[in-house]
């Protein structure tokens, strides 16, 4: 599965929600599985949209014919569009569905990780991270993907922003020392999305 992340600052609230509302037209396309997103709880004017798509070939026919179409609707309304792909390695808790239903936010980590550390980094992700994330109260379902350039996503959705947050704070600091995360990761960057339901087709 390829797993598409767009973050945008937006400069046309109202309208970028208008236009949002118009990927609905991705129904129906092939190898299209499902895409959702929201607002930053920390920067209200950056958004972010998450895409599942069957395979690259899928997504590819979909960019040359009928993405731009889709798209037209938002022009003008954001600025700094920011667009990675990664390709789904393994799912954090069992059964990864690209659904957002249960889910009321979304933590994404997007890790950049030194070349000779990187399968350290995934081990770890698969042995100390996932079981903690998985038997975490509230913690829906998940996935870890990879791309080129030693980059991995880390994409998590939660109940609500306290249970993510509770997890935060009992949790991460003794995990990352557990996991040596520190050696591994040179960049890491993240977010706390607040899903919009009217955004999910």
């Amino acid at each position: 599965m390829l797993v598409k992340w767009i973050r945008c600052t937006v400069v046309d609230r109202r309208g970028f929600e208008r236009g949002q509302r118009k990927w609905a037209g991705l129904l129906g396309e092939p190898g299209f599985r499902g895409q959702g997103g929201g607002w930053s709880r920390k920067r209200p004017d950056v958004a972010h949209v998450f895409g599942f798509w069957e395979s690259r070939a899928f997504y590819d026919s979909f960019m040359a014919r009928s993405h731009d179409r889709l798209a037209a609707a938002q022009s003008g309304t954001y600025k700094d569009i920011h667009t990675h792909l990664f390709d789904h390695l393994f799912d954090v808790k069992t059964g990864f569905e690209p659904t957002f239903t249960e889910a009321d936010v979304v933590r994404v980590a997007h890790c950049t990780v030194h070349a000779e550390r990187a399968e350290h980094f995934t081990l770890m992700q698969q042995k100390v991270w996932n079981p903690a994330m998985a038997g975490s109260p509230g913690m829906v379902r998940g996935l870890f993907g990879e791309a080129a350039g030693n980059e991995f996503l880390v994409l998590s959705m939660w109940q609500s922003a306290a249970e993510h947050g509770k997890y935060q704070a009992d949790r991460v600091e003794r995990l990352s020392l557990r996991a040596q995360t520190d050696a591994d990761v040179a960049a890491i960057a993240g977010d706390i999305v607040q899903l919009d339901p009217s955004w999910t087709v």
